[in-house]
This record gives structure tokens, sequence and C-alpha cells, in this order.
């Protein structure tokens, strides 16, 4: 049986007070003073405790006459996509390798400085370095194709090959003309109910698919790059968006199993307990003793746990359908609120 009951108001008020990202999902808090709701995270002014209860879910709150806070947008997905930057997003989905300069965003009504930390934030790099990083993207692929580097540098937008070979060197830190030797892993932001994702894929396939605000994920970039040999580089990519509409599909209900290619390269140990993660049945669970009885090795419960952890593809390789012996949820790199949302979410739609 999953735990449904919320942590103890002293744990709660206390993730509250420090803005603790791992209860995200957990619980609302609710502000008697003010008649409002927030999520764990909020910035807003901190209540005192005989001010504060905590919730499971937004329509609990509401159902007590809270109202949504303006400052956490609870009732929002984490991690969506703001109103004000929607048709910056759509033109960059249809024009990608447009290069858009400070005058055109102020010309559709954007601050570009405003543009540039949601970039930060969300990218980890500026706008105009998304866009370079798009760019670089596409001529990477023609070059590797056989294209000439003049051509193709005037071809993505750039104004001077010497100006695209500095970016093209800045970001996969080798010459234009040395294209055809580099591994590429190309990554993006996919959003998803439960917040955005970094996908990553290689010439293989899906090979990163990380909740963005995963404490490891640096570290499993890190990874990446060193065991597939290849330089991470932002742009669009086909089986990106396929992944994306597969995750769009699982969270509607309309599918149980996913289909994009995976890349699972790792150790033959990790590689034989990915195998078997892939193999546990929609909207069940499995322990990790169980897991070790399949593989063969009873004794390497512990070792068991490590490979699920350093799995790279998070919900398609599903990791978050392992519990303890007893039942209970343990670990999980997307926070323990993640896990228990998607099994409950998967035991609804058998």
């Amino acid at each position: 049986m999953l735990q449904s009951a919320l942590p103890s108001e002293n744990t709660m008020y206390r993730a509250l007070v420090n803005r603790d990202a791992s209860f995200e999902g957990i619980f609302y808090a609710a502000i008697k003073t003010t008649g409002v709701f927030c999520r764990p995270t909020c910035h807003a002014r901190k209540p005192k405790v005989e001010n504060t209860e905590f919730f499971s879910s937004t329509s609990e709150a509401l159902h007590h006459g809270y109202r949504p806070c303006k400052v956490c947008r609870p009732m929002e997905k984490p991690g969506q996509s703001p109103e004000w930057l929607k048709p910056l997003l759509e033109k960059l989905k249809e024009r990608p390798y447009e290069k858009i300069k400070d005058f055109q965003l102020r010309e559709m009504g954007l601050d570009p400085a405003r543009v540039r930390r949601w970039f930060k934030r969300e990218h980890q790099m500026t706008f105009h370095a998304y866009q370079r990083s798009i760019r670089i993207n596409r001529a990477f692929g023609q070059m590797k194709n056989g294209d000439p580097v003049t051509g193709t540098a005037y071809d993505v937008g750039f104004e001077s090959v010497s100006g695209f070979q500095t970016a093209f060197k800045n970001i996969t830190q080798s010459n234009p003309s040395h294209a055809g030797e580099i591994n590429a892993v190309v990554i993006n932001r996919i959003d998803t109910p439960l917040g955005p994702m970094l996908a990553g894929v290689s010439a293989s396939g899906l090979c990163l698919l990380e909740f963005a605000d995963r404490p490891m994920l640096e570290t499993q970039l890190k990874r990446v790059s060193k065991k597939l040999n290849a330089r991470l580089i932002r742009g669009r990519h086909e089986m990106i968006e396929e992944t994306q509409q597969q995750l769009e599909a699982y969270f509607e209900g309309s599918i149980q199993h996913f289909t994009v290619p995976l890349d699972l390269t790792g150790t033959p140990f990790q590689e034989a307990v990915w195998q078997i993660l892939l193999s546990i049945p929609y909207g069940t669970t499995r322990s990790y003793k169980k897991q070790a009885e399949i593989l063969g090795r009873k004794k390497a419960i512990r070792a068991i746990a490590r490979a699920n952890g350093d799995n790279r593809i998070s919900i398609i390789i599903p990791c978050h359908r392992v519990v303890g012996s007893d039942g209970q949820l343990t670990g999980y790199g997307g926070g323990l609120w993640r896990k228990k949302w998607l099994l409950d979410y998967e035991r609804r739609n058998l």
C-alpha cells in the first residue's frame, strides 16, 4: 500500500519556511489571515504556524474556501511556460533558425531582460545563447552530411564565417571543419504535467529524460557526455519531438507503452537492470528484492537500487514502479511526490 497521509505539520511548516522544492505536489499551505493557498516553494512572506493549515490537493484547499496565490500560482502545472512567453515560444517553434534581436522582442511586447532571466532559469543560458545553440545544432547536422562550412554559416543565419566559427567552437569545443568527427547529443526542454524535463538524443536513440529540477541533473549530463564521448548541443530533433508527443499521450491516458528508440549505454550490469525495469507492467509495482531475483543476483539488492538511481530515462524506463519490500515508497530522483503521483495515475488508468 502507498502512503497517502500528509507529513507532520512541523515538517510541512519547516518545508514552507525553507521553500523546500522536494515537497512540491505533496502539500499546499493555506494562510488563514489572507485566505490564499500556496505551493511549498512560494516566495511570499511566510505566515505564523498558527495561521497555517495544510491540504493534500488544490481542490481540497478550494473546497475549504481558499483562493490560489497570485505569487506562486498553485493551480498551474509546475514549470509550465508562462502565458506572456508563449508567443515567442511559438515563433521559435515555427521559425527556429531565425535570429531574433532585442528590438524584435520589444516589438512583440516582451522585455528582453525578462526573457533573458526566464531562459537562464529554465535553460541555464540566455535567450540569445539559446538561439545560437539551435542554429549550431542545425549547422552540425548539415556539415555531418558534407555541406561546406561557409555555405552552412550563412544558411543558419550567421552574418560572418568568423562569427560562426567562434560560436561553433564555444559550443562544441571543436572547429567546424571537424564536424564529421564529433559525436553529438541534442538536448532540449519538454514540458509535462509534473514539471519540465530535459531530453537528450544520440545517434542511437533517447539517452536522457530527467526532471529539470533533479539535484543530480548536472552529474547525469556529464555522465552522458563521457559515456557517449559526445558534445551536448541544445537544439531541435525529431526524436525529441516524438518523445514529447508520446509523453503527452501517456499523460492523457491514451498510451501505456513507449516506442521511442532508447540508447541505454551503461555498464553491462546497469543495462541488465534497466532492461528488467522495462518489463514491469504499467500500473503495477515490484520490489528491489524481486528485481534481484529476476536478475539472478539475490544478494545484489543494493547494487540494483544504485543502478535504478542511475537510470537516465525517467518515466519511459519506469524506475518509479520499484518500491520497498513492504510496499513503501523509496528514493526517486524526481522526488517522492512525483513517484507517488505516477503510481496513483497509472493505477487509476488501468
